[in-house]
């Protein structure tokens, strides 16, 4: 791979997704590309550059998805799943006991294990959530890891990881090496395929929203963008939850963190996305586009 067709596709990867890949990642490039061009039966990664900059677009989706990161596993983390069971859900319960409603999002959801842990933790809640209306909205920009998600599907490595045992036996069923989640699990999650690059302001307000582990590839810019538009489709005490090498500090001020629980950050009171009032001391103003 030459400099320059590293290049093309540096900007090709950050147009299209996001992704901010540093001068010193081409190693990951050619780990990730070589094997797409050998099944589509290229010679490597020069031939195909040359085949996406002569209008490949099909070519141009499948590189996209090549480097995109779909590393998730059932659980992952434990402590935010600790704080969605043992303080958001509470305090949402009493806040929306007469409407009865509750949205949650999970945006670069991969194969569906954080949505799906999400819904299990919902549905151990039992009696205090019954007759409540309950979406959970999991997106990514992938189309080939929502398939996966939507089937539900997974090998017995997958359910080992992070997946406590009675959960997989009370929400699973096996079939023959492999072990699917019920219908009932599977009927909470709703999927979409959503770039968080693009407009995502039609998918409704949020009480919870999760943005984990995604972020951290970006630039400070887009994240910037990124966290103003989140707090646009957020109630306003709502919840966001970032990944633990993830924060807004020094890149917005729409949300605070939230000082009792790490990880976990609500809309800024004094300086609303809505308002632009006044701005807590010492942040420092992005400009998002």
């Amino acid at each position: 791979m030459t400099p320059l067709d590293y290049e093309f596709l540096r900007k090709v990867l950050k147009d299209r997704s996001g992704l901010d890949l540093s001068a010193d990642k081409q190693y990951l490039v050619e780990s990730r590309l070589l094997p797409l061009a050998r099944r589509t039966n290229l010679s490597g990664i020069p031939e195909l550059v040359q085949k996406m900059r002569s209008g490949g677009e099909q070519l141009t989706g499948q590189v996209v998805e090549a480097m995109t990161t779909n590393e998730t596993f059932f659980f992952r983390d434990k402590i935010p799943f600790d704080h969605l069971r043992d303080g958001i859900l509470p305090a949402l319960i009493q806040s929306r006991a007469n409407r009865r409603t509750l949205r949650i999002w999970s945006a670069a959801c991969s194969t569906g294990q954080e949505p799906y842990s999400i819904a299990m933790c919902l549905r151990e809640y039992g009696p205090a959530l019954a007759g409540w209306r309950i979406e959970i909205v999991a997106t990514d920009l992938s189309q080939e890891v929502l398939e996966k998600s939507k089937a539900g599907l997974y090998s017995q490595f997958e359910v080992q990881r992070g997946l406590p045992i009675q959960l997989l036996v009370k929400y699973f069923n096996q079939l023959g090496e492999l072990w699917q989640l019920s219908a009932d699990i599977r009927g909470m999650v709703q999927h979409r395929q959503l770039n968080l690059l693009q407009d995502f302001s039609h998918l409704g307000k949020f009480d919870v929203i999760f943005c984990r582990n995604v972020l951290i590839y970006f630039d400070q810019e887009t994240k910037a963008s990124i966290f103003e538009r989140l707090a646009k489709v957020m109630e306003p005490d709502g919840t966001l939850l970032l990944g633990a090498a993830e924060s807004v500090v020094g890149i917005t001020d729409a949300f605070k963190p939230n000082q009792e629980r790490r990880g976990l950050y609500q809309i800024n009171p004094v300086r609303s996305p809505r308002g632009g009032a006044a701005l807590l001391p010492g942040l420092k103003v992005v400009a998002a586009r």
